[in-house]
């Protein structure tokens, strides 16, 4: 029905505006906006470098750790051999080498050096000037993934307990990437 001609007549009043005033308004909220953004910036690189920070600091202690875990499962496994085969003959040889296989398996030493890297790789995107968001997404679950496999591999408790404190950090890094551009 307003298809129709005459139905709807629009009359279109023209007023004279002040151009400058306008821009001027723009440019005054342009570089308000803009200093908005540079200190929200700058907080938010801050709190991204204190998590990354938190998260190098889990990576030493499990590397510290880390170096008494073969001793540990040495130990463990001659034990509990021991117990289930009182009084039987061991085979040296043969707990050397189950004791190596063990040993191996629980070695985290590579995803340690990945972890590094990818912290590495972070705090430099964090100090940065350039887009960014995406690929700190990246790295982050490349991170989250490294602290699996360490969290999967381990064969001791502390490591455990930093693991898991290491992902509810990584969790609030996560949140953080995601106001990244």
């Amino acid at each position: 029905m307003l298809a129709q001609p005459g139905v709807l007549v629009v009359e279109a009043e023209r007023t004279e505006v002040d151009n400058t005033a306008v821009l001027a308004a723009l440019d005054a909220a342009l570089v308000q906006l803009t200093e908005m953004r540079e200190s929200e910036g700058k907080s938010l690189a801050t709190e991204l470098s204190r998590r990354l920070d938190e998260l190098d600091a889990a990576r030493a202690g499990v590397a510290k750790v880390a170096t008494a875990v073969p001793d540990q499962l040495a130990r463990r496994l001659r034990e509990r051999v021991a117990r289930l085969l009182e009084g039987v003959e061991l085979d040296g040889a043969r707990i050397a080498q189950e004791i190596a296989l063990l040993v191996d398996r629980a070695d985290v030493t590579e995803e340690l050096v990945r972890l590094a890297s990818h912290l590495e790789q972070a705090r430099a995107l964090v100090a940065g000037t350039a887009a960014s968001g995406r690929r700190l997404d990246f790295l982050v679950q490349e991170i989250a993934r490294e602290l699996n496999t360490i969290g999967s591999k381990s064969a001791a408790v502390e490591i455990t307990a930093i693991i898991v404190e290491a992902k509810a950090t990584l969790e609030k890094l996560r949140e953080q990437v995601q106001n990244v551009e």
